[in-house]
């Protein structure tokens, strides 16, 4: 029987070639190995203002893109989080086992809030709903970036908090870090990570750009003075950056990169990568605008809500009864 696996991702605007070659390209090699469930949880954005044509709209791009880059719905469980009542349930049940001190002490609300005069309560309640999120599906393993491993090891700690105290419920899930080489930094300051946030637009490749504009992204990339392809991420953050891209879409090994670019001047190097990157990328944006409005995007999202709230039920049902809430069900 294969291990169950559990992603979610927030519907809050474009997903760049770094969450592509750090998450969704890993999720297509996952799929055959695990029993997947992914979720966009759109339950988490609204933890921040969003506007609700636009969020709509962002919710069906990002399912028509999970299915473009090679998600099968026969092989994995894809929904929306509100799609599913029993996540708001389940969360407000993690709420109430957990407290305010622990909440506080994460990481990404003390950024967060730090930014703002007045923030809501769930984007302090948020870790408790991704709890939920999780443990609902009976989770072995949570494939998660540095920056949610903190919200992971509260989740095993709520788990193991309910079901010493209630009733052994609920599967203490492992944390699963992706494979080393898939962070993936900005064009502009080959220092920083890739992030949709940058001001600089220029920083960032998107899935869903136009061919033409990643071509002219990646040939203004920063690189530096030398004149030499070579790996080196201390000294060489531009090209090792784009070597780094390269391997990951085309599985070529960094050292094979290193070697057919030896001689070549930069232009021409860049001008290589950008070839690259949109021959892997043309396929996945002409799939991506067949799904968007489709029908068949619709039923996939039906029977992926389907699907879930079977399995999600029966987990809360089992949580309901051993906190005593309602009357007894079998």
């Amino acid at each position: 029987m294969k291990k169950k696996i559990f992603s979610g991702v927030q519907p809050t605007g474009t997903v760049t070639l770094g969450n592509y070659i750090g998450a969704f390209k890993q999720f297509t090699d996952l799929q055959d190995e695990f029993d997947c469930i992914f979720c966009i949880v759109d339950q988490h954005a609204i933890t921040m203002p969003q506007e609700r044509l636009e969020l709509r709209k962002n919710i069906k791009a990002l399912a028509a893109l999970y299915l473009a880059v090679g998600i099968d719905p026969e092989k994995v469980t894809l929904f929306i989080q509100s799609e599913v009542p029993a996540h708001a349930q389940a969360g407000w049940m993690m709420q109430c086992v957990s407290t305010i001190g622990e909440l506080e002490r994460m990481t990404q609300y003390k950024d967060k809030s730090a930014k703002t005069a007045s923030v809501s309560a769930g984007l302090l309640t948020y870790p408790p709903l991704m709890a939920a999120d999780i443990l609902l599906y009976q989770t072995d393993v949570v494939p998660v970036g540095d920056d949610q491993k903190q919200h992971i090891e509260l989740t095993r700690d709520l788990a193991e908090r309910f079901n010493k105290k209630y009733n052994d419920v609920l599967t203490i899930p492992e944390i699963r870090v992706p494979k080393n080489g898939a962070r993936i930094m900005s064009l502009q300051d080959p220092t920083k990570k890739m992030s949709k946030s940058d001001a600089n637009k220029k920083s960032i490749v998107t899935l869903l750009d136009d061919l033409k504009t990643i071509e002219k992204k990646i040939k203004s990339a920063v690189t530096d003075s030398e004149g030499i392809v070579k790996y080196d991420p201390t000294n060489k953050p531009g090209i090792s950056n784009l070597l780094t891209i390269e391997a990951a879409l085309t599985d070529a090994s960094i050292d094979s990169l290193v070697a057919k670019y030896e001689g070549v001047g930069y232009g021409d190097f860049k001008a290589s990568v950008a070839s690259a990157v949109t021959a892997h990328l043309a396929p996945i944006q002409e799939r991506y605008k067949e799904l968007l409005d489709s029908e068949e995007l619709d039923r996939i999202l039906d029977e992926g809500a389907e699907k879930a709230n079977f399995l999600a039920n029966k987990t809360l049902k089992k949580m309901e009864n051993a906190m005593g809430l309602g009357r007894k069900r079998k």
